[in-house]
């Protein structure tokens, strides 16, 4: 048995070999055990990636199911945010890239989404997002884009729009506007002297950390010691600002909550010599269940395997440090 499967309290292996979830299967015996894997491309054939891939729009997006006159963002903005959605299902759970047609679809839609500047611009109007930005590129990193020039350009706007204490923040905030503001044709510009988000900055390390260039950078390790710095504290924006959101996980990875910056700072090059990240492994430690879970507070949502979805992202974490 690996050292970190004994420093745990239970060994999560059976239990989540057991979930009868062939793709979690798959990525405990691939990725878990070393072991040898069928190719990749069995788990696209699986009906729930059929029935999702059957939802997707001749345009690459997914429709967004819900929305109407009364919110400010429009109907083609909340496809954008529903086909981020869907590919990360696609991406992270059934390991599909742009060798499928379907992820090739929509990897193109949302690049259509980016601006000459770099951002990917509309899920907050005609605000700037590096955190959407962010998640969006390190989805289209995992689907094969990493050496894709749109992809460089989206890295060198992030790089630009840092707060001066090298982290990020979402601009609009910086200058205490609020969100209705997103209908305003002018784009805001951040203050950059205002201090860094954590909830922000977690999930630009996400395209960092996914990056064969920028995960080992010093800008992703500077970015990465500010993070874990504010593990379970309150973030100094009023969004998802309160402690307890680093303890409300989902899967895929959303916001930023303690198993998702782990997991970036793990591939980032940190190490448990890192007070901070040291202590979150060990919170994480006390919360393994008898059956070898973990007890977090999981975000609500139609998956029945989370909690094994999420100790498989906790065992590779675990594994990496």
């Amino acid at each position: 048995m690996e050292n970190w499967r004994r420093e745990l309290r239970v060994d999560p292996i059976p239990t989540l070999i057991s979930s009868n979830n062939r793709a979690i299967q798959y990525f405990v015996r691939r990725g878990l055990l070393n072991e040898n894997a069928e190719p990749i491309e069995t788990l696209w054939e699986l009906p729930e990636v059929k029935r999702l891939l059957r939802r997707q729009q001749e345009d690459g997006s997914w429709k967004y199911p819900g929305g109407g006159k009364e919110h400010l963002r429009s109907q083609e903005d909340y496809n954008q945010i529903e086909t981020y959605r869907n590919l990360g299902i696609l991406i992270e759970k059934y390991g599909l890239d742009n060798r499928h047609p379907a992820i090739k679809k929509a990897a193109e839609f949302l690049f259509s989404k980016q601006t000459p500047q770099g951002d990917f611009r509309g899920i907050y109007g005609n605000q700037y997002s590096p955190n959407y930005s962010a998640a969006i590129m390190e989805l289209l990193i995992k689907a094969g884009y990493d050496n894709d020039l749109r992809i460089k350009r989206g890295f060198r706007w992030l790089l630009s729009i840092r707060q001066n204490d090298e982290g990020w923040a979402i601009p609009l905030r910086t200058v205490g506007a609020k969100y209705a503001d997103i209908a305003m044709a002018i784009t805001i510009e951040p203050d950059l002297a205002k201090p860094f988000s954590h909830l922000v900055t977690g999930v630009v390390l996400r395209a960092f950390a996914a990056s064969g260039k920028y995960s080992k950078s010093p800008e992703a390790v500077t970015a990465g010691k500010l993070l874990a710095s504010r593990f379970f504290k309150r973030d100094v924006y009023p969004d998802r600002n309160t402690p307890q959101y680093w303890e409300s996980v989902p899967f895929p990875f959303w916001f930023t909550d303690i198993v998702s910056a782990l997991n970036s700072l793990s591939l980032i090059g940190l190490t448990r010599e890192n007070h901070d990240i040291d202590n979150a492994l060990n919170w994480l430690k006390r919360r393994q269940r008898d059956d070898g879970l973990f007890e977090l507070k999981l975000q609500k949502g139609k998956d029945k395997d989370l909690k094994f979805w999420l100790c498989l992202a906790i065992c590779r974490l675990f594994k990496r440090f």
